[in-house]
Parts: C-alpha cells; structure tokens; sequence
C-alpha cells in the first residue's frame, strides 16, 4: 500500500516522527502488552482520539472517547482554540480514564471499562476558567490520589505554575484548594511552563512538564519526596544541534518488556503538532535521559515487543454503506440528522458518503460552518483525491475539497444562476471575510469531478480536477496555515445559500491520499 507515511523502517529500525500529522500533545498508557495513546481534540467532534500500537511505531486509530464536546451548545460552531486541551490517559482499578482541562470551563474526567467504550458521561471535577493540562496520579503504594494541572494565561491571567491537589480514589472530588507545586517565574529562564504529566517512580513523585514555548521550548523533569514539594528541575530533553524545534509535551510509557520510551510533539506549523518516539533511560543520580544523550533521535532501533504489520492510522476511505471512517471528525458538534443523508440501498450509490447541501448565511466562509467533516494532513508530501457528485440544481449550492486553516482554499462543483454545475475554485486568507474565485469557473459535464491536492513541502497545495478530460491543474499554489492551535485540515463539505426547502445532495465516493 503506498501510504503518505509509516515510521516502521522494515530492518528492525524507525524513523521520527512515529505519527506524522496533527496528534496534538500526546499522551500514552500500556495495559499488558498493548499501548494506547490519546491527544488534544479541542472543538471538533467527535473527540479524543484513542490510537493503539504493540511497538510504539505503527499506530492505528480505534476510535474516540467523546462523542460530543461539552457543554454542547458551547460547541454547535467551530472552536479551534478552546474544548479538549492536552489530555492525560490513565489506567487504573481496572478502567481506563482520561483527564483534561477545558480552558473556559475547568478540569474534566471520563472513564471506561474497555478502550472501546462505552465511555462515561463527562463529568467537571474542577470548575473555573484557566484549568488546563490536567493530569491524574493514584500511587499505588499509599492509595492516595492527585491531580496536577497547568494554566492558561488568556483565561486566568496566570501561567509558569503548576497546580495540585489531593483527589478522591473515584476521580469525582478534589480534596483540597490546592497548592502551587512548581512556580517556574522562580526558575531562572523558564517560562510557558504546561503540560504536566505526573508519576511515581524510584520513591520520588515525578512531573514531566515542558517549557519556553511550542516552537522553541524544551522538555523539563521536576522531582520531589513529597507530592507538595519542593521539586528540583532539570532539563531533559532540548532541540540542541538537531533540527527538531521544541522537543516538547509527551507521556513516558515503560513497555512490557521493561524499556523506557518517551513520546512527545514538535510544532510544524500548518502540519501541526507531530509525535517523535524517544529512548529514555535512568543516569546515576536518577534522572530521566531522553533521546540521545538529552537530544532528539531521527532513527532508531524500535523497541523489544511483539511483531506487528507495518501500519499508520487510516487516510483513504471508500464510506462504505454511506458511513465515513473514524479518521473523520466535524469541526463542530455533529447533527447527523441534518448534515448527511443515508445511501442508497444498493446499486452504484451503495457505498459514498452522501452530504446534505446545508443552507446557511455562512456558506461564503468555510472557517465558519460546523458541518464540514475533516480529517489530519498525513504526511509533509503527499496527494489527496476523491469523486464528487454534485445534486442539486439550486443555485449556489455547493460542495467540494478543501484545505481548510485560518486561510481556506477549496475545489469543487457549484450550481450555476440556471442550475448547471460547474467546477469552481475558490480561496479565502486570514484576514479576508469571504472567500473569492481562485480560478475561472468551467463546466461540469453531468455534475462529476475527480479533485485532487498535491502538497509539497511547506505545505504548498496545488489543485487540479478531472471533469472527463484528464486532470488540468487549477489556479495559483496555496501555501496552507494552521488555526490558532490546530494544523491545516483537509475537508470534505457541502452547503448551499440560505433559504427554505431541500437544496440538494453531493456524494463523494473513493477518497484517497499517496505519495
């Protein structure tokens, strides 16, 4: 199969990034010999990603442990800075359990028997403004519970200080006001201290936090005898002479067979936030080593568990009987009632995803629509395509492929002033209100198109289509951004202008991305 990406190098070896694409502030688990991994989800829908690897290399997506981002109405529109922020994957008692810190509305915990589900409703163990980065730890050799968590500065005006309590074994209540463990203004030279993972190893209470930024930060370490502290610090883990900027925010996993790993992120800009797999190991005063040496591997041996086919989560999808992978997500709360429409029992149509030509004021702006279903940018280079079907002959009803960001660029078919579809190209930038044509539009014959992106390095989008007479290529190539905290996505929409009654469908059929 000839994906955009693997990490398995097929000799026993890997290459970083493990998962090349937006899997933003990693967190990670074992149970027995399986290893499960989740990540920031923010406002789409359905959240937090649950990926699962024997090796830690080859990953698969298993599937989502929130099905809607709560509270729900805060969600009904795209919010790609607020939601799910830097989970933690715990597990314990038998369950597995995920915290996270929603910035405008507190700390907030489900759980589940199996990684599967069903998961449990959330529930706000800590309410207020600012709560994030939150982090469970039950230590098994006193019973006792913690919670660990960061701040965000935009909400609470703090930041550089890490927050515990001591917590309740059920996870439901905090059992203190809680105290400041780590105050990084205190420390010479570190700031933006987050994204706190906490742990118990070697008599000490451990906290695996990062600092000085996204872009340009390093991985911290702070020990302590006491959960309250004092905590002393050291950085374990920095950019030094390779070309990995801000090695930072992960979990440390040890794996069956006793081996330290370390799983953290590096800021790509509209690629997003990219997860590198680390050996990590213990020096003589007890400290954690990561990487080489304190800097980050580019290959590596893999680590010592069961073999596993070489595999990377899903890309391409075929909707089969009309449904979309779990590689999809909507950039808001979903109305499946509304936005799609089932398949066609049988015939050609059976299988394709069937969209729901949504009328909205907003159809000028696809930053704004809720209903636009995406998945991650899978690889630095790579092309993307799929079949579009455009029916509807209301005027201004569309649907089409898209590259989607604070700057937006889409191909696709739109319904003429007269009804007939066309094959239109049209592009928005930050700062621009509505989008505008990127090329001339030109006919549709029947309505069908084969779109295509190729992305290049830089994320340098080129757009062609095929309308029956081979691919031609379309307008000027888009350089790709990212939201605020989201990577550039890839969408797949269907929309039309506002008004009353049914405006048509688009069935998009054999969706796929290479190399």
């Amino acid at each position: 199969m000839n994906r955009p990406w693997t990490a398995d190098l097929g000799n026993g070896t890997y290459r970083n990034p493990v998962l090349n694409a937006d899997w933003s502030d990693p967190d990670v688990v074992r149970v027995g010999e399986d290893h499960y991994l989740t990540a920031s989800s923010f406002g789409r829908a359905p959240g937090l990603p649950l990926l699962h690897s024997r090796d830690l290399v080859n990953w698969t997506l298993v599937g989502h442990a929130l099905d809607r981002v709560e509270p729900a109405e805060d969600f009904a529109r795209p919010r790609h800075d607020a939601g799910v922020w830097a989970p933690s994957l715990r597990h314990h008692a038998g369950r597995f359990w995920i915290f996270w810190g929603d910035p405008d509305h507190g700390v907030q915990q489900i759980n589940a028997e199996h990684i599967e589900g069903p998961w449990s409703a959330p529930h706000l163990l800590k309410p207020g403004r600012g709560f994030i980065d939150a982090c469970p730890l039950w230590d098994e050799e006193t019973g006792e519970a913690y919670l660990v968590h960061a701040w965000a500065k935009s909400r609470s005006g703090i930041k550089n200080r890490l927050t515990g309590h001591r917590m309740s074994a059920d996870g439901r209540e905090l059992l203190d006001p809680g105290r400041t463990l780590v105050d990084a203004d205190r420390i010479p030279g570190w700031f933006t201290l987050e994204g706190p993972k906490l742990h118990r190893h070697d008599g000490h209470f451990w906290i695996f936090a990062p600092a000085g930024g996204v872009e340009t930060g390093w991985q911290g370490a702070f020990r302590s005898r006491d959960f309250f502290g004092p905590y002393e610090e050291r950085v374990v883990l920095s950019q030094g002479r390779t070309d990995v900027n801000g090695p930072h925010q992960g979990g440390w996993v040890r794996t069956a067979a006793g081996e330290d790993w370390f799983l953290h992120f590096q800021a790509r800009g509209a690629y997003g936030r990219v997860v590198h797999l680390q050996p990590m190991r213990w020096d003589a005063e007890g400290w954690p080593v990561i990487g080489d040496a304190g800097e980050p591997v580019a290959t590596h041996p893999k680590p010592a568990a069961p073999e596993q086919p070489v595999t990377a989560p899903a890309v391409d999808d075929d909707f089969p009987g009309g449904a979309h992978g779990k590689q999809w997500q909507w950039t808001a709360n979903p109305r499946p009632d509304v936005w799609t429409r089932p398949a066609e029992p049988s015939g050609p149509s059976a299988d394709g995803l069937r969209l729901g030509c949504v009328r909205t004021a907003d159809a000028h702006d696809l930053r704004l629509l809720p209903n636009v279903l995406v998945q991650r940018l899978p690889a630095e280079e790579f092309t993307v395509e799929v079949d579009l079907a455009l029916h509807s002959d209301e005027p201004g009803a569309k649907a089409g492929l898209a590259v989607l960001g604070d700057a937006f660029c889409w191909i696709g078919l739109e319904a003429g002033a007269d009804g007939t579809p066309r094959l239109v190209h049209r592009y928005a930038e930050g700062v621009a209100e509505s989008e505008r044509d990127a090329a001339e539009a030109r006919a549709s014959p029947g309505g069908r198109a084969r779109l295509r992106i190729e992305v290049t390095a830089g994320a340098r989008c080129r757009f062609s289509a095929d309308t029956g007479d081979g691919f031609r290529p379309s307008g000027q190539v888009f350089a790709a951004t990212p939201w605020r905290w989201v990577a550039a996505l890839l969408g797949l929409f269907a929309t039309a202008p506002a008004g009353t009654g049914p405006a048509g469908t688009a069935l998009f059929t054999t969706f796929r991305a290479t190399h």
